[in-house]
Order: C-alpha cells, then sequence, then structure tokens
C-alpha cells in the first residue's frame, strides 16, 4: 500500500523498514570483512582456511563433517585439511568406529591460531565498546529476545 503524499506509512511499513535497517546494521557490524582479514593475514592464511581450523580446534571432526560446517562439497573438504595439515594446524587420526573413516583434529599450534583469530573476530568494534553497560544490556535483551522469536 503506497501512503498518499504528505501522509505517513501505515505503523507495519514503518516497522518493516526499521527491522531492515536494524538487520542491515547488524550484519555490517557481523560481516565485518576487515576483520575477516586482519584474522587472515594474523594466521597467514585465507579467511576460509581460517574458519576451517577454528572448527576443528572446537572438537575433533570427520572429513564430511567439516565440509557440512564449512558449507563446502565433501572432496573440497580434502585439499582445505591438506593445506592446515602441512601448516601443522591439523593431524588426522583413524576413527574410533569406522575404519573407513578419519578424524581430524587440531594441534596444539592449531588450538593457539585459533584462539588468535578468535581474539580479533571476538573484540567488539569500536562503537558498540563505546555502549555504557545501561545500553549494552538493553541491546543483549533485545537481541536475546528477537534470537528466540
Amino acid at each position: 500500500m503506497t501512503p498518499v503524499h504528505g501522509s505517513k506509512p501505515p505503523a507495519e511499513d514503518t516497522a518493516a523498514a526499521i527491522a531492515r535497517e536494524v538487520w542491515a546494521l547488524m550484519s555490517d557490524l557481523v560481516l565485518d570483512h576487515e576483520r575477516r582479514r586482519q584474522a587472515a593475514d594474523a594466521l597467514g592464511m585465507s579467511f576460509a582456511r581460517v574458519r576451517a581450523v577454528r572448527r576443528i580446534a572446537q572438537r575433533p571432526m570427520s572429513m564430511r563433517e567439516i565440509a557440512a560446517l564449512l558449507d563446502i562439497d565433501p572432496a573440497n573438504a580434502t585439499p582445505v585439511v591438506d593445506d592446515l595439515e602441512s601448516l601443522g594446524l591439523v593431524r588426522r587420526r583413524p576413527h574410533p568406529t569406522d575404519r573407513r573413516a578419519k578424524l581430524v583434529e587440531a594441534t596444539r599450534k592449531g588450538k593457539q591460531s585459533a584462539r588468535k583469530a578468535d581474539e580479533i573476530l571476538f573484540t567488539p568494534p569500536p562503537g558498540l565498546a563505546a555502549l555504557n553497560p545501561g545500553e549494552l544490556e538493553t541491546l543483549l535483551q533485545l537481541l536475546r529476545r528477537a534470537a528466540g522469536s
């Protein structure tokens, strides 16, 4: 419905427009490509490899699980793991229940690299860090509520 010239749009249109703006701003904060570049540069690898080592550092997993978590074809997980293994960040070991499969686990160096990436990625941007505790608490409550809906 198009508002008549000079009139205010219906409340639901205004709410939808505000929700889109909020979502766009949140996306810009969360999908901070400069921060991703910083993490990739700090670890000396592509951000795709950074994502992989961060996931593998959480728990050992099969190649199929790695592919699913990274949203890539299983065949493409092999070169990713090969690269991480050549850097000493992960190692393959026999799967305890499936003789045909291998588990990939992070080495000590891989876990350290994942922590370094997390420090970069999870440091709040200046605008968020500048909010006072009351504003942060309100934002936290609102985000929790929105995430639960």
